[in-house]
């Protein structure tokens, strides 16, 4: 059975499409390897920061509660 040939949308080189191909179906190995190999970093917050940012969502949340359930009179 012949794997059916794709074309990277990053380097427009064409692949085959084989099962359980690491990546996205659109990408070739060679281009879904780079993403995986970078590390997620996610930034650490300290109390104040998510004070504040605490504070914002509710700031919004009260701002669209407002907006929408306000009466009209």
């Amino acid at each position: 059975m012949a794997f059916p040939i794709r074309v990277c949308a990053v380097c427009s080189e064409e692949f085959e499409l084989k099962p359980d191909k690491p990546g996205f179906a659109n990408r070739c190995p060679a281009c879904s390897e780079t993403e995986q190999a970078d590390p997620v970093t996610k930034k650490s917050m300290d109390a104040d920061e998510r004070k504040s940012l605490t504070e914002a969502n509710e700031a919004r949340r009260r701002a669209m509660r407002d907006l929408l359930y306000r009466k009209d009179s």
